[in-house]
């Protein structure tokens, strides 16, 4: 297997693999596996395959945990971060006893508070990319982003980025500091923000964006049959995308994206991966698995037609409805 190539994400300087690797699900949040049952060995070894494949690129969140995906990365690239690129999160509030809110909190000595525990949990003395996981409604982004910007010029950050942000959002935000990513969920399933023009947006200000979820959560795996499929936490069972009718409709989506890649000889995740890049997007697939990440690098080298394009866009067409990603609280948090 061929290494990945690397790529400029944004303008403003950094540099990182074609695919990169979320993290997430390698450790609980909030005392409950995300995606299963969590192994600590087997994600270990995922990270280091990921290096030797040249997908050094990581995606974690002071969120998941709290602190624990920190950690286990600390433990991963221990003795080899300069190897590495990370990228965390913050904004979901952490009180001092380490516990979540579940309050967005982006004023200015929460952002500096923020930052140093997570220099402390991952055990390095600057962040790649640091993003806003959420924007918090009660304080200008001005605010926000100008602290990340004050850590760029301390050197604890070298580049800053917003998640789920609006294009509003975002322009206000880039006049402040220049982003260099925004994350936001995005796939064959899940284009709300092309509908949105946050992809424009985007391109204009050429900011990068980072693709989460490209296998739409699991579903564009083809290993989802029915709701009884997920174990009791998980968090999947709370989207409106995996209940009642919703889900036999996305499921006949999935049957028609698994007969096409089968026709071209692929999995179905590597159809939805291969679309993402043919975009010129970065995408960054979570799996806690050394198979499941050699699949999804191997996807980058897939080459499309513009005619297999079209027929999957075909299947879900923009504007599909799919389901919200989240439930209701959770999507009053996104930024459309």
């Amino acid at each position: 297997m061929s290494a990945l190539k690397k790529i400029s994400l944004g303008n403003q300087g950094l540099t990182v693999p074609e695919l990169g690797l979320g993290c997430m699900g390698m450790t609980s949040l909030a005392g409950a596996d995300i995606y299963g049952k969590a192994d600590e060995a087997e994600a270990l070894n995922t990270i280091h395959r990921a290096l030797e494949l040249g997908c050094n690129f990581l995606d974690t969140a002071d969120l998941y945990g709290p602190f624990l995906n920190e950690r286990l990365i600390a433990k991963a690239i221990k003795g080899k971060r300069d190897r590495y690129t990370i990228a965390t999160k913050f904004g979901y509030e952490i009180n001092d006893a380490g516990k979540l809110t579940w309050q967005i909190n982006g004023k200015k000595d929460y952002v500096r508070k923020a930052v140093e525990l997570s220099l402390k949990h991952l055990d390095t003395d600057y962040i790649d990319l640091y993003y806003l996981h959420r924007v918090d409604p009660a304080t200008p982004i001005e605010e926000t982003v100008g602290a990340m910007a004050d850590l760029v010029k301390e050197g604890k950050v070298r580049y800053i980025g917003l998640s789920e942000a609006s294009s509003a959002t975002i322009r206000r935000a880039h006049s402040i500091h220049p982003l260099t990513a925004v994350q936001s969920e995005y796939s064959i399933f899940e284009r709300s923000i092309e509908e949105a023009g946050i992809l424009d947006t985007l391109r204009e200000l050429k900011i990068g964006l980072v693709a989460y979820s490209p296998l739409g959560r699991g579903f564009l795996t083809g290993d989802i049959k029915t709701p009884e499929d997920f174990d009791k936490d998980d968090f999947r069972k709370s989207m409106p995308r995996f209940q009642g009718e919703q889900f036999y409709k996305n499921i006949e989506l999935v049957h028609a994206i698994g007969h096409m890649a089968a026709e071209k000889g692929i999995t179905p995740s590597q159809l939805a991966i291969a679309w993402i890049h043919a975009r010129g997007h970065v995408s960054i697939p979570g799996t806690k698995r050394v198979r499941y990440l050699e699949q999804n690098i191997a996807a980058v080298s897939i080459a499309l037609t513009a005619d297999e394009l079209n027929q999957l866009e075909a299947i879900v067409p923009l504007g599909t409805i799919t389901g919200d990603r989240y439930d209701a609280w959770s999507m009053s948090g996104i930024g459309l």
